[in-house]
């Protein structure tokens, strides 16, 4: 008779599948190599597959061993969720929640949310780090956040996901770029545009190459600048340019500190997931943050969007050797 795998043994499949190597899933399990290896070779017998290939290089799960860690995390998952479920029963919100966002977000849509969680739940030990996509996403793969918000990416073991937002770019710049704030701009028909962009650790980055390289746009300069604040502050006392998720300048458009042109012809967008351990659930304190964070994010998304759709009514423009026309 062939013995069901036990918990403590589909933990370390899973942990294998994720970490790509005995020795750091054993140091994440807090256990032996040899432990974590003995566990997988008892699935594998119970099952009577190969999950896992083994090399020099370390290790990968085969096809049958990626169908079953996704099983797995799903069954994990669901016990995990059936303990929230509990705690909800019994009105216990309180424990760490551990929240990774980029600046997109906390520049202008983190406050309202924080006005409204921190007063609601007072025995939430809230910590909110703010980082890029690369940093985020390792930070939820080491289990050292509970959820972060970044940029749409190919998937990857180990994280679940789901679509979050889809926020249009703009160009933004400062008065001596000679833009008309608010005017739609073909960027093909500008000169040559000194742009800031993020770094290459940025999925941003890559989509920005590819719309600029694909449509036509002339680049004289580029800077790479992997802080949001200085990025905004150097194109504000500048003719440098960038490009940034819509959300990001909601509160600068009536300011005029800051010129944000909508880009037109084609449009360009950027889409935003949540990422989350895959062999963990979300816990109460963080759908509480995170309803509470979509319903802003809506109302910010409102709001930008009927102001570029009345600047969208103005002829697209080009500006030449400075000079608009």
């Amino acid at each position: 008779m062939q013995h069901r795998p036990t918990l403590r043994q589909i933990q370390a499949v899973i942990a294998v599948c994720e970490e790509g190597s005995f020795t750091r899933a054993a140091e994440r399990e807090h256990a032996t190599q040899s432990g974590i290896s003995q566990h997988v070779s008892a699935v594998e017998r119970a099952l009577g597959v190969t999950l896992f290939d083994r090399s020099a290089t370390g290790v990968r799960p085969t096809p049958a061993g990626l169908r079953y860690y996704r099983h797995c995390v799903d069954a994990v998952g669901m016990l995990e969720n059936a303990g929230e479920d509990m705690r909800a029963m019994a009105g216990v919100v309180t424990g760490d929640l551990r929240v990774g966002l980029m600046p997109t977000f906390t520049r202008a849509a983190l406050a309202p949310t924080l006005e409204h969680f921190v007063p609601a739940y007072p025995d939430v030990r809230l910590h909110v780090v703010e980082g890029y996509s690369g940093v985020l996403t390792e930070k939820v793969l080491a289990d050292e956040l509970d959820f972060a918000i970044v940029p749409a990416f190919e998937g990857r073991v180990g994280l679940k996901s789901r679509l979050l937002l889809r926020d249009r770019e703009v160009l933004i710049s400062g008065p001596k770029s000679k833009f008309t704030p608010l005017q739609p701009l073909r960027l093909s028909d500008c000169p040559p545009l000194k742009v800031v962009v993020p770094g290459p650790d940025n999925i941003r980055r890559r989509n920005l190459e590819i719309y600029f390289q694909t449509h036509g746009v002339a680049i004289e300069r580029m800077v790479e600048m992997d802080a949001m604040i200085g990025t905004l502050e150097f194109v504000a006392r500048t003719d440098w340019v960038t490009m940034l998720p819509g959300l990001i300048c909601v509160n600068d458009i009536p300011k005029r500190d800051l010129i944000i042109n909508p880009v037109v012809d084609p449009l360009l967008f950027a889409e935003f997931i949540i990422i989350t351990p895959a062999r963990r659930t979300l816990s109460i304190a963080a759908r509480h943050f995170l309803d509470r964070f979509e319903s802003d994010l809506a109302t910010i998304e409102a709001t930008l969007t009927a102001t570029l759709t009345d600047a969208a009514k103005l002829p697209a423009r080009k500006r030449v050797n400075g000079a608009k026309r």
